[in-house]
């Protein structure tokens, strides 16, 4: 058994994998059951290669060889046949952008991350979740996925636009950012490329929200350039951003697409962990009491606040290990700007890599019991048993996640507020499993609030 120390074997040549078709290759495992498929590969060894189609693509299944590709930017750049779809719907923003172009960006863009800006957005995380903890009522169900889905769209369009932001624009951001998102994916999934020109009332619907909300955005663009205020939000921290090396600043376009990457990222995975994080606690009673205990103790029955967050280690380590079970970016991929080699393999510039954190998470030689839900394995004295590069929910090297605390912060006020008033029982019969589409999502997930 492998161990987070080992070092990754040598090979004259990656491992191929089983189940090869005809002309399609292995896309037909990745369309029909992908989390099965990838988590059988490191059985098979540490650089495993598929056929998408007749296209070869590698799949490091060892983190040493993950680390590689991640902090190697220049040579495993963004790349491969999903970014080649998102980009007409994203643009050039962090998630989309190559090497030269993230560099600058990040570089402007990481003030608006900035522990100040942090703290201004947890005071709108704090009023958002104590509105969405009065919206339920004992014994009727919720959706919790839509619930949280709602609830990370109010708290990302406001931390972008400012508690001003009119009501109508967020309930815009609301309604159209779930179709932009599942159009978005099922247009990446098809290796044809004929989807998206189908006359279909799919089709239609995206287009149309991605329309409204191209407008949307422009029009809150146009509204801050013609006031130059600094309103405490990400959107003024972007307009204000000048390149350290260069001196410009943002044109419009790039502040959009920025705003739109954000506006993806922000809502879609937080929402997704989030829910998962309900459905394991309803299964592991201990872990809830444990939660519920916790929050009692340091709350007493207020929301809490930014300055909570240290005091809230179990709730923290709750959502670490959720996503450590069901990370959201369950698959991101890479594309080699260079001849290279990997894993002792050389790989032809153009080559695409497949990175998995879902993968690498449920390898039993990196973690304990990796299908167990333990929060506990993340109390600093356990945690020194699990190598920083095994765990990668928010991607590393250069490319790492630029919200991954926004994203901590608000999941951890999220759970203890909902937490302080609320337990959550699943509605009999239904049946709950893990969907990786653009985010590993749990689909609808309905729940019976109870109070506390």
């Amino acid at each position: 058994m492998r161990t987070p120390s080992d070092t990754a074997r040598s090979t004259s040549g990656p491992v191929q994998a089983p189940g090869r078709l005809p002309l399609v290759g292995h896309a037909h495992h990745l369309a029909r059951r992908p989390l099965d498929f990838l988590t059988s590969l490191p059985a098979v060894g540490d650089l495993v290669e598929l056929r998408i189609g007749s296209r070869p693509a590698y799949v490091p299944c060892h983190p040493d060889l993950v680390q590689q590709v991640l902090l190697n930017a220049r040579v495993y750049d963004t790349g491969g046949p999903v970014k080649d779809k998102a980009r007409p719907i994203l643009g050039n923003g962090l998630i989309t952008s190559d090497w030269a172009d993230h560099r600058r960006q990040r570089r402007m863009m990481q003030p608006a991350f900035h522990p100040t800006r942090i703290a201004t957005y947890a005071e709108v995380m704090r009023e958002e979740c104590a509105a969405h903890a009065d919206t339920w009522h004992t014994g009727q169900p919720v959706d919790v996925s839509d619930a949280m889905q709602s609830l990370t769209a109010r708290v990302t369009a406001r931390a972008l636009f400012s508690t001003r932001m009119a009501p109508h624009s967020v309930a815009e951001v609301r309604r159209s950012l779930p179709v932009m998102v599942h159009g978005a994916y099922r247009r990446a999934m098809d290796p044809t490329g004929l989807l998206a020109r189908l006359p279909l009332a799919a089709n239609r619907e995206f287009d149309s929200a991605l329309g409204r909300l191209h407008a949307l955005i422009d029009g809150i663009i146009s509204d801050y350039r013609r006031t130059d205020e600094d309103r405490g939000d990400l959107l003024s921290a972007l307009l204000a951003a000048r390149d350290e090396e260069g001196g410009g600043a943002m044109s419009d376009q790039e502040v959009h697409d920025q705003v739109m990457t954000l506006l993806l990222a922000g809502v879609e995975t937080t929402a997704s962990a989030l829910t998962w994080a309900w459905h394991l606690l309803a299964a592991h009673p201990e872990a809830e009491a444990r939660l519920h205990a916790e929050v009692d103790e340091v709350l007493g029955g207020r929301t809490p606040a930014y300055a909570d967050i240290p005091r809230l280690a179990y709730t923290q380590r709750v959502f670490t290990e959720t996503l450590r079970l069901y990370p959201p970016a369950w698959m991101y991929t890479r594309m080699t700007t260079q001849p290279t080699e990997l894993g002792g393999h050389p790989l032809p510039a153009g080559a695409d890599v497949l990175i998995s954190p879902y993968v690498i998470h449920r390898i039993p030689g990196l973690f304990a019991r990796p299908e167990v839900f333990d929060p506990e394995r993340w109390l600093p004295e356990r945690a020194k048993e699990v190598s920083r590069d095994s765990y990668l929910p928010f991607g590393g090297g250069s490319r790492k996640c630029i919200g991954d605390v926004f994203g901590m912060t608000e999941a951890t006020l999220a759970l203890a507020a909902l937490a302080s008033r609320w337990r959550l029982r699943p509605v009999p019969g239904s049946t709950v499993r893990p969907r990786a589409e653009m985010s590993l999502t749990a689909g609808p997930l309905p729940m019976v609030p109870e109070q506390r």
